[in-house]
């Protein structure tokens, strides 16, 4: 009897003693709590920001960066449209140059008649044959000019325009007709695609 009463409050103690103890786990984070203790999740979270934080500081270039970035920018940039400029005036001057080279050629087919019918001239004794021979080299030369856009400006018996013609002086008009009217043309003008590049000099009838 004395032994299973034993046996007994035994077992009341261990449940005392049992109730009273918390898990080891729950023991830590209660320590931690009492303590003011950082946890490494805690402390991951904490450290996160931060780092994240020098990051964007990385990232984010200064000023004065910025302003050395603006300044290399620039000066590419203008040394890119100094090379443009000194090769856009190079072109412009070689093709100056070589511009009137194709009509030159062919004008050259001109000059050589004009050096056969000198030739010719000097040994010929027929006139009438130098004057044909004259008159197709003169045709040939209109031709010449007519094929890109040259053309003469008729002038004689048409109304002075001042557009294109170029009074030398004026006369009494030989008849009532021809007042305000070209009655004789010191040289001869010509237009160019529908441009004047040289004005017919005339006398005017008034």
């Amino acid at each position: 009897m004395t032994k299973k009463k034993t046996n007994i409050e035994q077992e009341d103690q261990m449940k005392k003693q049992t109730k009273g103890q918390k898990p080891a786990g729950e023991k830590k984070v209660s320590e931690e709590k009492t303590t003011g203790k950082i946890t490494r999740g805690e402390k991951e979270v904490a450290e996160k920001p931060e780092a994240e934080k020098d990051k964007d500081k990385k990232k984010k270039p200064s000023v004065e960066e910025n302003l050395a970035d603006l300044q290399d920018k620039y000066l590419r940039l203008s040394a890119e449209f100094d090379n443009y400029r000194k090769r856009t005036l190079r072109e412009k001057m070689e093709l100056t140059k070589t511009a009137g080279e194709d009509i030159l050629v062919q004008f050259l087919q001109v000059m050589d008649d004009f050096d056969r019918a000198r030739e010719l001239i000097r040994d010929a004794r027929d006139v009438e044959a130098i004057k044909t021979g004259i008159e197709l080299i003169y045709q040939k030369l209109k031709d010449f000019l007519r094929i890109r856009g040259v053309k003469e400006i008729e002038a004689i018996h048409q109304d002075f325009n001042t557009d294109y013609h170029e009074a030398v002086t004026k006369i009494p008009a030989p008849d009532e007709k021809l007042k305000g009217k070209v009655v004789d043309v010191v040289q001869k003008g010509y237009i160019m695609n529908d441009k004047v590049i040289r004005y017919s000099k005339v006398v005017v009838g008034e």
